[in-house]
């Protein structure tokens, strides 16, 4: 929903690897091995593979600089290829300090190269590492490891045999219930360390999915955005510029700009920046002023850094300042640049590192690094973290992988090439993605972008995208994309696998906001036009204000009416999961978790595949009827109209309770039904009979209820 702004630059790795450039000796092939973490795996489970290379690269993102790749033969004899990545480590804390301090994060390392793979097929696999870039090839010589069996049930798919739903490769159903989880960081209502916990209060109480956003930009998880030491994407004034001397150039290299009497400058990345304890750490930088002004380095865990006095105008001088940390210190916490006196300085290539491993703790201070083309690596270890996360509860994720703020202006005009940079790039985006986490049966679906402009012609982007990913995804993840108005076209889009729209319920406008049943049974009738043999989803939903914001009468809604509704509706609706709501951090103070049990409980053991819509009709009352049916079978919800969340929250109007109604069920087969009637509130079954039909519609008494209530039918046994 949210509306999440980009130049060249240079390369990430200048920071986290600064020794790293293009210098391979052309005389000699690089040394390169490869070592599987185990000598034995479990089908659709993760081995992870650490690759040994001699040689650095400028940008290790960037497969046309460097392509390294796992070449695997099953034990069936089908070669598969599978990219691998480059990626620093991380060491976590979890600490009980302030919510953005919450997760301590540290580099272990420079960076190094892995292959994650999930074998498909039990028997015995070989495996090499193949490394292409401007010297030549290089392979490693194979080695070998076991699959054996396993109880996962593998990647989500849409159904072979009714692809309106979702199914495991192993055949078991999946119908997703759950919610978006879209902005984790710390600063955030949700940090790690928090999205772990709901995590596991989602699983406890049977959601089994998730959308999470790895686009946010800088003030949450965000795999391929600036996030800067100089100020937030909301700045202004931000105080980068060119270097001077190069304003002329089509690209001028850019610097930072400190300008005034006796001003300073914060250095504020989006990441806290941890600090061990008793470490020796190295700051160093470049400057240069339009005059003899000093600059002062203030690092509130060190001790005093005397000034740096400046080189002749026009020169630029180095410093270099080491100092050890404290035993209890854990954090950098303030670091100001400051000015001696009056004039401006242009500071460049501050660095902050460890002494003895050289890992860089600056990252965010470094302005010329690329923005598309380089992964910000603190980010990448929360998502792994995440997908163990997930893996461990039995969630599921929809990973809104690209930020389309950097991408979207480029995507106008398909014969140009800026968009097919733009193509590029989100190639080199997803190969990575696929090469870090395409692993995991937990990553449900790719979603290239939250809410892209759908007057955009984005035709071609997902044509090639989609076949692209068809090359390198092994595993065959769904795709699947959003816009911020309903996209019939992109619900037809051969290379998406996923039919998506969001809707909001906003008050004061010409859209109906006060019967969300109505609502939801709209939005789904547009998806099912537009996607009728694809899994579809309402990818957001919720109240809002006119402008978007979270609606007052949500947080006046405090049994969850709305979202109770509207699970239920969505479900029986046509939809193949749930409405999935947005406000995230409402329903968790308002511990809203408990209504996903009861649906859950509902249908652990039903499947709408292979079903048809419900042909029902009721007598005695106006009531809404929702469902699916078979032969044989049908499942179904039935709501009193007037029991929608405006009436219950905002009338504050009770509706009496159904009694002796009955309904008339189309086109079962004869024989002898079983009828359980459940009550949406607990996931309890209230009342059990049996029913016999020789001929004709199926006619039942509902069991009396108040708001709500749902039912299962199936044949006992032949008449």
């Amino acid at each position: 929903m949210k509306h999440i702004a980009a130049k060249s630059q240079l390369s990430l790795m200048c920071l986290i690897a600064a020794a790293f450039c293009p210098n391979l000796s052309a005389a000699a092939q690089p040394e390169i091995k490869i070592e599987p973490s185990a000598n034995s795996v479990g089908r659709y489970q993760k081995l992870e593979m650490l690759i040994d290379l001699d040689t650095q690269y400028a940008n290790p993102f960037d497969p046309d600089e460097v392509d390294l790749t796992i070449n695997m033969t099953t034990p069936s004899g089908k070669k598969l290829t599978l990219p691998a990545f480059f990626a620093q480590d991380f060491e976590r804390r979890k600490l009980n300090g302030s919510r953005n301090r919450a997760n301590w994060y540290y580099p272990t390392n420079t960076g190094v190269w892995k292959a994650r793979f999930a074998p498909m097929q039990t028997g015995l696999y070989s495996v090499k590492a193949i490394l292409k870039d401007k010297n030549g090839t290089a392979q490693t010589a194979p080695v070998k490891f076991q699959c054996t069996a396993s109880n996962s049930k593998g990647f989500l798919r849409a159904g072979k045999k009714d692809p309106r739903f979702f199914e495991f490769t192993e055949g078991d159903p999946f119908f997703a219930i759950g919610q978006n989880l879209a902005f984790i960081g710390e600063g955030q209502y949700v940090n790690l360390t928090k999205a772990e916990q709901i995590f596991a209060t989602l699983a406890a109480n049977g959601a089994n999915f998730l959308r999470i956003w790895t686009c946010c930009q800088d003030w949450a998880l965000a795999i391929e955005a600036r996030k800067s030491a100089w100020g937030r994407s909301w700045s202004r004034n931000r105080p980068i510029v060119p270097i001077p001397g190069s304003e002329n150039q089509p690209e001028p290299p850019k610097c930072v700009k400190i300008e005034g009497s006796n001003a300073s400058l914060a250095v504020s990345p989006s990441h806290p920046v941890a600090l061990r304890p008793n470490t020796r750490y190295i700051t160093t930088g470049r400057f240069t002023a339009d005059g003899p002004t000093a600059l002062k380095v203030q690092l509130s865990v060190a001790l005093e850094i005397p000034a740096f006095d400046t080189a002749p105008k026009g020169q630029w001088k180095q410093f270099r300042h080491e100092f050890v940390t404290g035993a209890n210190t854990m954090w950098l916490g303030r670091m100001t640049l400051s000015l001696l006196g009056s004039g401006a300085v242009w500071l460049d290539d501050l660095s902050l590192k460890d002494a003895a491993t050289g890992a860089e703790l600056l990252v965010e201070a470094e302005v010329n690094r690329k923005t598309r083309g380089s992964y910000n690596q603190i980010d990448c270890f929360m998502l792994d973290e995440l997908i163990d996360a997930a893996e461990n509860n039995g969630i599921y994720l929809m990973l809104c992988l690209i930020t389309r703020d950097l991408y979207m202006s480029s995507l106008s005009k398909p014969d140009s090439s800026e968009y097919q940079q733009a193509t590029e790039d989100a190639k080199k985006f997803v190969r990575y993605a696929v090469a870090r986490w395409g692993y995991s049966t937990s990553v449900a679906s790719w979603e290239y972008f939250n809410e892209m402009d759908p007057v955009k012609p984005t035709d071609k982007f997902y044509s090639e995208l989609g076949a692209y990913l068809e090359q390198i995804d092994i595993y065959r993840h769904l795709r699947t994309t959003s816009t911020w108005h309903p996209s019939a076209r992109d619900c037809r889009h051969p290379k998406i696998d996923i039919g998506q729209l969001h809707h909001y319920m906003r008050l004061d406008t010409k859209e109906n906001f006060k019967d969300e049943v109505a609502v939801l049974l709209e939005k789904t009738k547009f998806l099912r036009q537009n996607s009728p043999a694809k899994p579809v989803l309402v990818g957001e939903f919720g109240l809002a204000t006119p402008k978007w914001g979270i609606a007052n009468q949500m947080k006046q809604d405090t049994q969850g009416v709305h979202f109770h509704n509207s699970l239920w509706a969505s479900a029986f609706a046509g939809n193949s999961g749930t409405a999935m709501f947005w406000w995230w951090d409402q329903l968790d103070r308002q511990d809203a978790y408990h209504h996903y049990t009861p649906l859950a409980a509902f249908l652990k053991d039903a499947s709408f595949a292979g079903m048809t819509e419900l042909k029902a009709a009721a007598t005695g009352e106006k009531l809404n009827i929702l469902g699916y049916q078979g032969p044989s079978r049908a499942y179904l919800w039935l709501s009193d109209p007037r029991a929608n969340w405006w009436n219950l929250v905002m009338e504050k109007q009770q509706p009496a309770e159904i009694k002796n109604t009955t309904i008339q069920i189309q086109n079962l087969t004869p024989g002898r039904y079983s009828v359980q009637w459940w009550d949406t509130q607990n996931g309890k079954v209230t009342k059990t009979s049996e029913i016999s039909l020789t001929q004709g519609p199926l006619s039942i008494l509902v069991a009396p209820f108040t708001r709500d209530i749902a039912c299962k039918i199936t044949k006992a046994q032949r008449f």
